[in-house]
Formats: C-alpha cells, sequence, structure tokens
C-alpha cells in the first residue's frame, strides 16, 4: 500500500469525510529538503467533514496530524492540510 493509500484510508476511518484528496507533491520537491527518493515524501491533503465543525483552523490540523499517526515527521517530510466542514 502506497503512503497516500494509507493516509485515505486513516482519514476516511477517522472523520467520515464528506470529500478527501491527496495530492503527491513529491516531485515538485525533488532534490530539495525532506526529499528522500521515495517519491513519497511531500503530500497535501483536502479533507472536507462534519466532525470539524466545532473545531478551529488550527485544531483540525492537529487532529488530521493525529490521525495520521507515524506518517509525518517521520515516513513523510511534510503534508499540507486544507481541512473543511460541509457548505464552507
Amino acid at each position: 500500500m502506497s503512503v497516500a493509500e494509507e493516509m485515505h484510508a486513516l482519514l476516511t476511518e477517522a472523520f467520515a469525510p464528506t470529500r478527501l484528496a491527496i495530492v503527491n507533491d513529491s516531485a515538485k520537491h525533488a532534490g530539495h529538503m525532506g526529499d528522500d527518493g521515495s517519491g513519497e515524501s511531500h503530500f497535501t491533503v483536502e479533507i472536507e467533514a462534519a466532525a470539524f465543525a466545532p473545531m478551529n483552523r488550527l485544531a483540525r490540523q492537529r487532529a488530521v496530524i493525529a490521525a495520521l499517526g507515524d506518517i509525518v515527521g517521520q515516513r513523510v517530510h511534510a503534508v499540507a492540510i486544507k481541512a473543511s466542514v460541509p457548505g464552507a
């Protein structure tokens, strides 16, 4: 299973999102700091879920990072997070 597929499964289980996109941005960072040559070092997560309604932007990002476990910071160098609620 790729890192993107694993991220998708973890976030789906944690938040039951109405929209989820995992974009692999690693090619844009080839040769830069954090590029480990795996092709899975940098990602953008776009997630929309009702579970985020009571949370501010920082709490949403922390919740996503927590749901991803050891992926962020250990297996992946960087993840940009765009977390929103449906209809917002």
